[in-house]
Formats: C-alpha cells, sequence, structure tokens
C-alpha cells in the first residue's frame, strides 16, 4: 500500500489546481484565501464525465459474518445510497469491501483476525467484488476486459486467497501481488478514512474531543503522514550512511596503508619481473633454436640423398656396361667355330688316334705301375734305415743298463706299485662315494629350488593379498569412526569441501553423495547382490542441475584422477519417492531391490528408479530358485533382471556370474569386517615357510660346494698315484730281452735295405726309357684342339667375370636404393618432427627468429635464471602470491575509496533531494490545508454559517470552530459546545473539505446523518448531492438507516434498500425502491 500513497503524495490534486498552488505559494495566507474562494465555488458546480476505472460495479457476499448470502448486487456509477435497519447487513457490505480488497481485519474495527468473519457453523466465507476497467486508464485491458472480479476465500483459521478473473470469468491470477499492482494502478486506498469511513471510526471522530486526533485524521487522509514517515526512514536511514561512511573512511585508511605496503613489496621484485621476461625471451630463442638444429641435422641427409641419387646413375651406366659384354659374344663364337672344324679334323683322324691313345694309354700305365713301384720301394727303404738305427740304439741302452739293475730295488718298485694300486682304489671308492652324496645334494637342491620357485610364486600373491587387507583392515577401522571413509579415503575431505562450497552459495542445491551411504539392505545375505546391482552407482552423485554439476566436476578434479571420476547424475530434487506401484515388479517370495533397501533419502531413491530401474529388479537368494523364476517359467511382470546372493545376474535367457566376492561398500557389520580382515593377516606364517626353504637350499649348497672341492682334491690324488705307477711301471727291466735276437733282426733289417736298393735301381731305370719311348709317340689329334679350348675356356672366364660384377653392381645398386630409401624415411621423419617443433615453437612465439646460440648454452642459462628467480623468491617470497596480494590490496582499496565517494556523493545528493522535498511537503502541507479551509468555509456557509479550521502544524493540533446562524454572530464556538446534530454537520463539511483535496475512484460514509435532525440532514444531503454531481467521475457509497424517499428523481442517483432479514431466513436481498429508481 505504500506505493499507491507515493503516488497519490506526489499529485495530491489535479493539474490545474498544482499551477494555482506554484502561483500563490508565495502570497500570505489572507491572499491565498480570496483568490481560491472563487476555484472553491466553482469546484463544486463543475461537471465531469462518468467514472471509467476503479469504480465497483458489484459485490456479493456468502457466509460472512452473520450472513449467509448477501447480494448479489449492482451499484451506480456516481450516487449510491444502500438503505436499511440496523442488522441488515449495510456494515457488512463496507466491512466485506474494504476486506475483499485486501485490507486488514483491524482496519474495519469488527474484528481482530479474518477467522471472525466466518459465519458461525460454517468452514469458510467468500467475498466477490467487481471493479469496473473501462477507458484509456483500464488496467490490462486485452487481458480482463471492461471489468475486473475480485473473489477472496477466507478459511476458518484466518487464511485467505485470492483469485482475479476477467469479465468473462476466466481465472487470470491467484497472486496477491497481481491484486496490489490494481489497487496501486486505480489509486484506491481502503485504508484511508476519507475513502472509507466506517461507523465505528466515524462515531470516534465524532465523539473525540482530542485537537491531536482530528490533525492525525487530516495527515492520514491526505497521505501527508505517511510522506512524514517516509521522510523520518530516510533521514535515519541517512544517519547510519553517514555512520557506515565514518568507518569506511577509517577502514580506507587502513585499506591505504596496506596498500602502500604491498606496493612497496612488489616494486622490490621489479628485478625479478626482469629477468622473468628475459626468461621468457630465452624460451622464445629457446623454441627457434631447437627448430634450427633440427634443420642443421636435416641438411646433411638432404645433401646425402641428392649425393647418393647423383651415384644412382653411375650404377646404372656400370649395370649397362656388364650387360652389353655379356650380350655382346662375337670373340667367344669366333673360337667356338675354330674348336668346331678342330673337331671335324680329329673326327676324320679318331681311328689312328684310337689306335695311339691304347698305346699311350698302355705305356702309361707302365709307367704308372713302375712309379708306385718305385716310391714303395724307396719308402722302404727308409723304414729300413730307421728301424736299423733304432735298434741299433735300443741295442746300446740294454748293454749299458745291464751292469746297473739289482733285486731289492726290483722288489721296492714292486711293493710300492702295489701300495699305490691300493691306495688308488681307495680312492676311487671314496669318490663314488663322494659323487653319490653330491648326486643327492643336487636333487636335494633342485627340489628345494623347486619349493622355493612355488613358494616365492604364493608369498607374491600373499603379499599382495596381505596388503589388500591392510589397507582393507584400516579403511574398516577408520569406517567405524566415519562411515563415509568406505567409500574411499578422500572422501571425508571431499564432502566437508562440497559442504563449504554450498555455505558458500554456489551450489543451488547441495549435491547428495556417495548414494552407497544412503542405501542400507533390510537382509544382510542381500548386501552382495544389491552392490553387483548397482555397481558404480554406490560411488556416484546426485545434482539438481547441470549448473551445481559443473561446480561439483570442479571439485572432483582437485580430489579424483581424471579416468577415475564417480559418476555424476542429474536429477531434479523431490521430497518425494516415485509412485512405482504401476511400474514396479510384485513377487510374493521375493523382493524388487527397491522394497529391500532403507534409503534415507528420497532424491536417492529416485535417482537409483530413474538410472538403474530398481523397482524392476527382483533379489532371489538361491541361484536354482533364480533360473525358475527368469528362465523355466515367464519371468514376473515389469520384471527384467534378478540378482542372487552370490552376486550372479540373471536375465529371461542368459546368466551372469558375479565379479564380486563379497560386498565392499554397504557392508553393516563392520565389526565383523574388521575380525575377518584381521584374521586374514595371519596369511604371514606361508612367508616363514619360505623362508626355512631357502636356508635349506643354502645350506645344500654349501656342502655340495664342499663335496665338489673334495671331490676336485681326490681326482688330484688319483692323477698323481696314476702317474707314480706309470713311473714305476716304465722302469721294467728291458734286459730280459735277448740282445742276440735284436741282433739277428737288424742283420736281417740290412740285407733286405741292399735288396731294396737294387731294385729301386732298376725299377728308376725302367721308367726313364718308357718315359722317353712316350715322348717319340706322335701327337693325336685331341691335342690339336686343346689351345684352343684353353682359348674358349678363357673366353668363357672372362663371361662368368662379367656375370659376376653384373650381380655385383646388380646387389651394390639394392642396396644404394635401400640407403636412399632409409635416408628418405629418416627425412620424412625429421621433416615432420620439425614441422611439429615449430609449430610448438610458432604457440610460444609467432614470429621467427634467428639465433646464433645453441640449445644447449640456452638451457643453461634458463636454469641458471630460474635458480636466480628461486632464489629470489625464496628470499622475497612468491612471486605470484605479491602481485596477488598486491592486486587484492590495490582492488580493496580502490573498491573501498570508490564506495565511499558514492556513498558521500548519495549523501549530498540525498541532502539536496531531501531539502527540495521537505520543502514541496512543506507547501503541500501549507497548501492543503488552506484548501480544507475554504472547503470548509463555503460549506458552512451554504449553512448560513461561519466557522473556520485552525491548522497548528508546529504543535500537530486541528481545531475546528463555528458559529451556528441563530446564535450571535460574534462568537464562535467550539465544536465541543456544539449539539449532536451540529457536530455531525460540522463533520460532514470537514469531511467534504477532505474528499476535495484527495483522489480515490470512490467514497465510502457509514451512517454520516447520526446525531443529525432533520433539518442538518437535509442540508448535509443537498451538499452530498452537489459534490456528487459536480464530481461525476467519482463513485460514491453512503451507508444510512434513513429511508431516503424524499431525494430527487435522477439518473445518476441509486438507492439499494436491505430488507430486515425474518426468521429462519438465510438470504438477505435487496430490492430497488421502485421500478423507475431500478434504472437510476
Amino acid at each position: 500500500m505504500g506505493k499507491r500513497k507515493e503516488e497519490s503524495i506526489s499529485k495530491p490534486g489535479s493539474h490545474k489546481r498544482q499551477r494555482q498552488e506554484h502561483r500563490d505559494e508565495h502570497s500570505d495566507e489572507s491572499n491565498e484565501e480570496e483568490n481560491s474562494q472563487s476555484s472553491a465555488d466553482s469546484s463544486f458546480s463543475s461537471l465531469s464525465t462518468e467514472g471509467e476505472v476503479g469504480i465497483i460495479e458489484s459485490i456479493q457476499l456468502k457466509n460472512f459474518m452473520c450472513h449467509s448470502m448477501l447480494g448479489p448486487f449492482q451499484f451506480g456509477s456516481n450516487l449510491n445510497f444502500v438503505v436499511g435497519n440496523n442488522g441488515s447487513g449495510k456494515s457488512s457490505v463496507l466491512t466485506a469491501l474494504i476486506v475483499g480488497l485486501g485490507g486488514k481485519a483491524t482496519a474495519t474495527n469488527r474484528g481482530s483476525s479474518l477467522k471472525m468473519f466466518v459465519q458461525d457453523g460454517e468452514t469458510s466465507a467468500d467475498i466477490s467484488i467487481t471493479l469496473r476497467n473501462q477507458g484509456r486508464d483500464a488496467f490490462k485491458p486485452e487481458v480482463y476486459g471492461s471489468s475486473i472480479i475480485v473473489n477472496q476465500h477466507i478459511n476458518l483459521d484466518g487464511s485467505r486467497s485470492y483469485r482475479l478473473k476477467s469479465k468473462s470469468g476466466t481465472l487470470i491470477s491467484s497472486k496477491k501481488e497481481e491484486l496490489v499492482g490494481i489497487l496501486d494502478h486505480f489509486n484506491i486506498q481502503v485504508d484511508n478514512p476519507v475513502s472509507v469511513l466506517t461507523q465505528e471510526m466515524s462515531k470516534h471522530f465524532l465523539q473525540s474531543k482530542n485537537e491531536g486526533d482530528k490533525y492525525k485524521f487530516f495527515m492520514k487522509a491526505t497521505q501527508l503522514e505517511q510522506m512524514k514517515e517516509d521522510y523520518s526512514s530516510i533521514m535515519k536511514t541517512k544517519e547510519n550512511t553517514c555512520i557506515q561512511i565514518e568507518q569506511g573512511v577509517e577502514r580506507l585508511q587502513e585499506l591505504k596503508e596496506l596498500y602502500c605496503e604491498k606496493k612497496e613489496h612488489y616494486k622490490s621484485i621489479g628485478f625479478v619481473n626482469d629477468m622473468r621476461n628475459h626468461l621468457e625471451d630465452l624460451k622464445h630463442k629457446m623454441a627457434w633454436a631447437v627448430v634450427g638444429e633440427m634443420e642443421k641435422e636435416i641438411q646433411p641427409i638432404k645433401e646425402f640423398i641428392r649425393a647418393e641419387e647423383g651415384n644412382t646413375a653411375k650404377f646404372v651406366q656400370k649395370l649397362e656396361e656388364c650387360q652389353v659384354r655379356i650380350w655382346f659374344k662375337p670373340y667367344y663364337t669366333a673360337i667356338q667355330d675354330k674348336l668346331i672344324r678342330i673337331n671335324e679334323e680329329a673326327q676324320a683322324l679318331h681311328p689312328q688316334c684310337t689306335t695311339l691313345k691304347a698305346d699311350v694309354q698302355a705305356r702309361r700305365k707302365a709307367v704308372n705301375e713302375t712309379e708306385v713301384v718305385y716310391n714303395r720301394f724307396k719308402t722302404e727303404l727308409k723304414r729300413l734305415e730307421k728301424d736299423d738305427e733304432q735298434l741299433r740304439k735300443r741295442i746300446a741302452e740294454l748293454k749299458s743298463s745291464a751292469n746297473h739293475l739289482s733285486e731289492p730295488e726290483k722288489l721296492e718298485r714292486e711293493r710300492k706299485i702295489t701300495r699305490l694300486r691300493e691306495q688308488l682304489k681307495a680312492f676311487h671308492d671314496e669318490e663314488i662315494m663322494i659323487g653319490q652324496q653330491m648326486d643327492q645334494f643336487q636333487q636335494a637342491i633342485y627340489k628345494c629350488k623347486e619349493e622355493q620357485a612355488r613358494l616365492t610364486k604364493e608369498s607374491c600373491d600373499v603379499r599382495q593379498a596381505l596388503d589388500a587387507k591392510q589397507r582393507q583392515l584400516r579403511e574398516l577401522k577408520d569406517s567405524k569412526t566415519n562411515t563415509f571413509r568406505r567409500f574411499g579415503p578422500y572422501i571425508p575431505a571431499f564432502l566437508e569441501e562440497i559442504e563449504r562450497t554450498y555455505k558458500q552459495g554456489r551450489f543451488k542445491q547441495k549435491p547428495i553423495g556417495p548414494l552407497g551411504a544412503f542405501i542400507h539392505p533390510k537382509d544382510a545375505e542381500l548386501t552382495l547382490a544389491v552392490e553387483s546391482c548397482l555397481k558404480s552407482l554406490v560411488q556416484a552423485f546426485c545434482c539438481d542441475n547441470h549448473s551445481d554439476e559443473k561446480t561439483l566436476q570442479q571439485l572432483m578434479s582437485k580430489y579424483y584422477p581424471r579416468d577415475f571420476r564417480p559418476q555424476i547424475i542429474v536429477n531434479k530434487f523431490q521430497n518425494t519417492v516415485y509412485d512405482v506401484r504401476h511400474r514396479g515388479v510384485h513377487h510374493p517370495e521375493f523382493p524388487s531391490v527397491l522394497t529391500a533397501l532403507d534409503i534415507d533419502h528420497a532424491v536417492v531413491a529416485n535417482c537409483l528408479i530413474d538410472v538403474r530401474g530398481i523397482e524392476t529388479i527382483l533379489l532371489i537368494k538361491s541361484s536354482r530358485k533364480a533360473r525358475e523364476v527368469m528362465q523355466f517359467n515367464r519371468p514376473p511382470k515389469n520384471c527384467r533382471e534378478a540378482f542372487t546372493a552370490e552376486g550372479d545376474q540373471v536375465f529371461e535367457r542368459r546368466y551372469y556370474s558375479s565379479a564380486y566376492v563379497r560386498p565392499k561398500f554397504l557392508s553393516k557389520d563392520v565389526e565383523a569386517e574388521i575380525r575377518l580382515a584381521t584374521c586374514n593377516v595371519f596369511v604371514k606364517s606361508a612367508l616363514q615357510h619360505l623362508y626355512s626353504v631357502q636356508n635349506e637350499i643354502r645350506k645344500n649348497e654349501d656342502h655340495l660346494q664342499g663335496h665338489r672341492q673334495h671331490q676336485k682334491n681326490l681326482q688330484i690324488k688319483v692323477r698323481t698315484t696314476n702317474a707314480e705307477i706309470a713311473d714305476l711301471e716304465n722302469m721294467e727291466e728291458h734286459q730280459a730281452v735277448d740282445i742276440r735276437t735284436l741282433v739277428r733282426r737288424d742283420y736281417h733289417i740290412m740285407s733286405n735295405k741292399d735288396m731294396k736298393q737294387c731294385l729301386l735301381i732298376l725299377v728308376g731305370f725302367q721308367n726313364k726309357q718308357i718315359i722317353e719311348m712316350l715322348r717319340n709317340l706322335p701327337l693325336p689329334a685331341h691335342f690339336l684342339t686343346y689351345s684352343k679350348q684353353e682359348e674358349l675356356n678363357q673366353a668363357d672366364a672372362e663371361l662368368e667375370t662379367s656375370k659376376r660384377r653384373l650381380q655385383h653392381y646388380e646387389e651394390k645398386q639394392k642396396e644404394h636404393l635401400a640407403c636412399v630409401k632409409r635416408h628418405k624415411e629418416l627425412l620424412a621423419v625429421k621433416e615432420k618432427q620439425l614441422e611439429e617443433k615449430m609449430a610448438q615453437a610458432k604457440q610460444i612465439y609467432s614470429e621467427r627468429l634467428e639465433v646464433s646460440r645453441t640449445v644447449k648454452s640456452l638451457d643453461a642459462e634458463m636454469n641458471r635464471l630460474r635458480e636466480r628467480i628461486n632464489t629470489e623468491n625464496s628470499r622475497h617470497g612468491n612471486r605470484e602470491e605479491i602481485v596477488q596480494q598486491f592486486h587484492d590490496a590495490k582492488e580493496r582499496y580502490e573498491d573501498a575509496n570508490s564506495k565511499v565517494k558514492n556513498l558521500k556523493k548519495f549523501i549530498r545528493l540525498l541532502e539536496e533531494i531531501m531539502t527540495q522535498r521537505f520543502k514541496i511537503y512543506r507547501q503541500f502541507l501549507r497548501l492543503l490545508s488552506l484548501r480544507c479551509k475554504l472547503y470548509f468555509d463555503h460549506l458552512l456557509r451554504i449553512r448560513a454559517c461561519s466557522g473556520k479550521i485552525l491548522f497548528d502544524h508546529k504543535n500537530e493540533t486541528l481545531s475546528i470552530t463555528v458559529q451556528p446562524r441563530e446564535k450571535d454572530k460574534g462568537t464562535l464556538n467550539d465544536v465541543r459546545s456544539l449539539s449532536g446534530g451540529e457536530r455531525s454537520f460540522s463533520t460532514v463539511c470537514f469531511i467534504l473539505s477532505l474528499w476535495s483535496i484527495t483522489e480515490s475512484p470512490f467514497r465510502c460514509l457509514d451512517e454520516f446523518d447520526v446525531y443529525m435532525d432533520m433539518v442538518n440532514r437535509r442540508i448535509a444531503m443537498d451538499m452530498i448531492l452537489k459534490v456528487a454531481g459536480a464530481q461525476r467521475h467519482r463513485q460514491f457509497i453512503l451507508l444510512t438507516p434513513q429511508s431516503m424517499s424524499s431525494l430527487p428523481t435522477s439518473s445518476c442517483i441509486r438507492i439499494l434498500r436491505m430488507q430486515d432479514p425474518e426468521r429462519g431466513q438465510r438470504t438477505l436481498n435487496f430490492k430497488n425502491r421502485n421500478d423507475k429508481e431500478e434504472d437510476q
């Protein structure tokens, strides 16, 4: 309602009156009274058009106050009288008008709460008011049409609801804000006593003798009181703002000092910025230096390829030469022709040649035989000479040693040989035993190593299982204090981060998760089945909207690796679980996943229904039963799949075994999990067995090594003993040999030797004769071809050489081409790398830089610069933090400075505005007071009375003095000294005066003529008729118990007469005074 008051303050009167007030603001009050007298007279005689917006067309009440049904009835557009005896419902109509248009119950003075207006015995009351909505000032005429119907429903508990309809009855809105907008648009003020003056307010005003109450009534009627309160509120706000400015100035000084401090610190690291800039330049050079070095690497490869491609032509030339030599054979052909001709000649001489060949072969055979005999004799002669020499030496040795050998020495040698043989046998036996022991040790080592390999593999598996169990044990122990740790060690911190982010307002709705934390299986045996069904959804999170999803993704990136983030499900949050009775599976024996779970949050249940369809999945403990239900028979209605207690998944035609062994996240009995994990720790005993096997292997290897060393020593002893025995055996007596036998043998060898020498001379002579005869034989014909054959062989050799050279050059060409291909492939790879490096360099620095330095030197300098920058950062602090602190301090200082300046500017502007508006307020107060005086004086003169209204704005009092016409005109009496009728008449005059200075589409007065006599009532009625006739654009509704039968007949007057209720009657009807009045 404050908006309507504000608008009415800004436009207290018509445009014409504003110009009049502006023109007269510098004149004194007496001149204003004289100049405005004519306007006051003319205002009651001026005519206006019929009201188009905001007037009340009809009203209807149901179960309101003590009336079951009142109306409907129609109001005229100008002057309306509602007449009837007490109790007929006149005041109920006025009360319903106030309440129906949004007024408070206390404003009616008929009750302190809306529930008091509901008829006894009923549960609710209804009010229907129709407002006119025509002309150019209509409110949304394209929506509501020419009328707006306001329906209000009041419940017995005091609550009420609105229904705003168009003229056709279409519901437009049910919001109170829409009604407030309509009332603001029409400038309807149901809480303004001048617009709607109730019976109690009227009696209170008439009986009140307090001048302060009259002044408040005037201020409230003209809405100057609201303006004054607004000014007070503004000034209070101004004082608070000034205090904030003072505090802001102090805070600004602190921020300025902090800003200066950070600025000095920022300047102190300026040279670090220079080093960073230099480092950035070096990065640019480094990027292009890498490109330059790669180009240098590529250049030799290109040159090599060009050179080798040039050599390719040489290889082609060599190949062509070799091919020419192979295919160009004139010399070879000539030799073959000669050879053919000689063969023909040899063919003619073939018979002679055959005889000569036989003779030559016989003679050659004889030569060969004599040569064989000669060579054999020569060899035997050499052997005999050697045997003779050895026999002679042996005979000499035996003769010389026969004199030195004695019998005791022979016996001692034999005993020593016997002893050594026994010792050798003992060595052999010991070696066999050691070999057997070594075989045993080797076999034991082999078995232990097999056991070690097996235990090593088992120990690796055991260690992995042990680590997993220990990790699980830690997680389970942690989950005793924090159940969220079952879902990962970082989950509690992540949830705290979500809570902080939500408190900061970055989430519209707080995300819910992990979903498994809100899920509790009713049957512990089905825990694995539920977890196998939900899989990764147990760790998933749920968001209300996609904006919250993006924020949650950003938070997850801090706690989860990219490929291991839990699923985020976007689902609109609801406080109730979906009704899935019509599409869920129902089985008399087995539950669905939805019914088998206790779910703490409705959002989690809805999410699992949407994503996994848990209402359509059965949980069956037995695998056999699951197959019977899903596969042997037709699956139950709405059932898509089932899960067993072991986590196996069963479809209508398929069966999948579970990959889970035991539940990980949904286990209820944490203590049992801890005991299970603690028991698994005892697998360490398997490692003890491995250690004992390893010790046994080491011991056996030590024994084996000792036996091997012992075996080597025995072998050395055996070899030594064998050598001693051999030496002793070689010292046997050779004297037993018959020296004479050896002499005879030597004589026989000598005789044989002489004979062989004679035969050798004879065979040599015969061989010479045969060779001489061969030389004298004529040359056979085939020897004539020998020279040509040699020449042909030479040509063949040259041909083979050319072929080998051709093959050589072909292989060289292949190698050459393969080498060129490899270098071209290497060049392609290098060029591709060069393109990538060049693209990277362009990303770092778009323009090409010619760098003379090497990459190594640039890298060394960059490393030195980084070390210096790090050193300076460690001494001065992190540069980014210093820069950020400087910019933050600067931003805070500038922001605070800007706010303080804006607040100061606002205060200055507010002071100027308030000075001007307060000045205008004083003008309004003075001019409205003056107009009220003039109208009041004018209305009193109509009755031939005199009086005036005195305003004391300083003390906020208003006094009315009236001089009746029959009394002394020189004296003015206060209204308190007047009779009841005179006081009522003066009050009516005062209210009419207030009407003239306030704006509203309709006026309502309840029992305006109370305490008046007939004369005053007649005069007051004439004045009201005159005012109503002058203001045809306004509607007047007057409630009175009088019959109003003396009113003149006019089309602007409508009288609505209410009948007295009869006993048992539940509906009160209005009826018009006569047929003629029905049209009035």
